[in-house]
């Protein structure tokens, strides 16, 4: 685990699209005229992870998100990269809900069995019940999607988000960066790769997305529960860099990185300079980002 300090500039939004996502100015014009309810904690905002509503003893909070990048293991991402956000936001994932959209060409009895058992798994390892969704075989696709949405409860005093990062914090990273994406360029280019990288990487690489695991509920709710946290985040698309960037966005600060102290998997450094990619861009599910005062990180790493 590595530390990365806050600097006190503030971040400008550049009018761009990063890999996955719409420009930040972009996506605030949409975002900022939308109505708004009074029970809305939090709504939506550049760099924020679910929304937050008010139900009365407790917070609500719901997400919803795709897996569009991988025709692989839909059924498992998608259980878990809804629930990590769940968690950031000190939640605990409860009610899984997914949209299964399947091309018709695709389409079969043995690929639905498929991503179910997986949706299932995924849900029982982390207790969560599936209650319901919505499936659907259309022309208009040439591969499966499956879109998730999670809904989790927390106390209020619990709540933390990604805006709460403030001047002087240091930041947390678990894991490593872009342990998704190495994982997915393993499902795409795995042929290939047999030939160019040696065999104990190829495992590594195969088993990434369960050893170290792209889960972060674990280490997200243990956190929340044991110290003060200032801001947690999880990166996806456009790797550690725009989550870095999101995560200070949301606050109103900026930051000053030690880019040689983030955390890189050997496996992960092997295909970036293989196809000549940068690590730091790379889909980043399974690092988690917290920000804290320095006495609370000194607490939670032993910990960790």
């Amino acid at each position: 685990m590595k530390r990365i300090k806050f600097a006190q500039s503030t971040p400008t939004s550049r009018d761009i699209l990063y890999p996955g996502k719409l420009s930040p100015k972009f996506l605030g014009q949409l975002i900022s005229s939308l109505p708004q309810d009074k029970r809305v904690i939090v709504g939506p905002m550049i760099g924020g992870d679910a929304a937050v509503i008010d139900f009365g003893k407790t917070y609500l909070v719901v997400k919803t998100d795709p897996i569009t990048f991988t025709k692989e293991n839909l059924g498992w991402y998608v259980v878990n990269i809804n629930a990590n956000d769940i968690a950031c936001m000190g939640a605990v994932p409860r009610w899984f809900l997914a949209t299964l959209l399947l091309s018709q060409k695709g389409a079969s009895k043995g690929l639905m069995k498929k991503i179910f058992k997986q949706a299932s798994s995924a849900c029982q390892e982390l207790g969560i019940s599936l209650v319901g969704g919505h499936t659907e075989v259309t022309p208009s696709l040439n591969r499966a999607i499956i879109v998730g949405q999670m809904i989790g409860e927390v106390a209020k005093e619990k709540l933390v988000g990604s805006s709460g990062a403030k001047v002087g914090d240091v930041v947390l990273l678990t894991k490593g960066v872009a342990i998704e994406g190495t994982h997915v360029i393993y499902q795409e280019k795995g042929e290939e790769l047999k030939k160019r990288v040696s065999i104990k990487i190829l495992n590594k690489m195969k088993d990434l997305i369960h050893e170290p695991g792209i889960s972060v509920v674990k280490e997200a709710l243990l956190a929340s529960d044991s110290v003060k946290v200032h801001s947690m985040h999880d990166p996806t698309e456009g790797g550690l860099r725009v989550g870095l960037w999101e995560l200070a966005s949301a606050s109103g600060v900026g930051m000053r990185i030690e880019k040689e102290k983030i955390p890189i998997l050997k496996e992960t450094e092997a295909v970036c300079e293989l196809y000549g990619l940068d690590p730091l861009g790379l889909l980043a599910s399974g690092a988690l980002i917290l920000s804290m005062d320095l006495k609370e990180a000194e607490k939670l790493c032993p910990i960790y």
